[in-house]
């Protein structure tokens, strides 16, 4: 049984700055991947950034590139995404993901198994 947990989430001011974390439990071992998405009241769930397991690889949506920074700590089983110079099109609901098996990581949000509950960001203007 997979379990991911996001936390970090907040109420935050235009330029501003938030880290969240999601916390992984389970078949952690078997993840061939992780990332974080998004979706804004009334748009699609849209992909935001993402890190491979094990060799630290990353991809980034251009809308979030040189802004935000996916991270991750194996040894507590934990992806972190740093958010800065936050503006208010970054209001959403962000979600984590995890892949499952030997894959290369991919922004496409139908290649994830696993999801967790999200965790609201609002940025203010």
């Amino acid at each position: 049984q997979v379990q991911l947990v996001e936390s970090g989430g907040g109420l935050v001011q235009a330029g501003g700055s938030l880290r969240l974390s999601c916390a992984a439990s389970g078949r952690t071992f078997s993840f061939s991947y992780m990332g974080w998405f998004r979706r804004a009241p009334g748009r699609e769930r849209e992909f935001g950034a993402a890190i491979s397991w094990n060799g630290g690889m990353t991809v980034y949506a251009d809308s979030v590139k040189g802004r935000f920074t996916i991270s991750r700590d194996n040894a507590k089983n934990t992806v972190y995404l740093q958010m800065n110079n936050l503006k208010p099109e970054d209001t959403a609901v962000y979600y984590c993901a995890a892949r499952e098996g030997q894959h290369a990581v991919t922004p496409t949000v139908s290649r994830y198994d696993y999801w967790g509950q999200g965790t609201q960001v609002t940025v203010s203007s």
